[in-house]
């Protein structure tokens, strides 16, 4: 937990999505954020949490369905949604806070 509060409270954009292996539209978005990477390259931080192994996070959290996507920065919450989002609509949202 105090890894990823480190990680959030950075000045650098983090994208994190909240998923689970047994989770099918997760798996949809390994691709889409690999775009988005590609696309935005070291001005975003991207992580990926897994709710399963991670409970007291997506606690916190109140990760309620998978997948989620969250973004932080400088430890504030900026957006967040539920759902498979195309990379263009994340690259879209991201620069808004690069």
């Amino acid at each position: 937990m105090s890894k990823f509060n480190e990680i959030i409270n950075g000045n650098k954009p983090v994208l994190i999505d909240f998923s689970a292996e047994w989770c099918q539209p997760c798996k949809m978005m390994g691709p889409i954020l690999k775009e988005v990477a590609s696309q935005l390259g070291d001005k975003v931080r991207i992580l990926k949490v897994d709710v399963d192994r991670n409970q007291a996070i997506a606690q916190k959290w109140m990760i309620s369905g998978v997948p989620t996507l969250m973004i932080f920065k400088e430890g504030k919450q900026l957006f967040r949604q539920a759902g498979v989002i195309p990379a263009q609509q994340i690259i879209q949202i991201l620069r808004q806070y690069i």
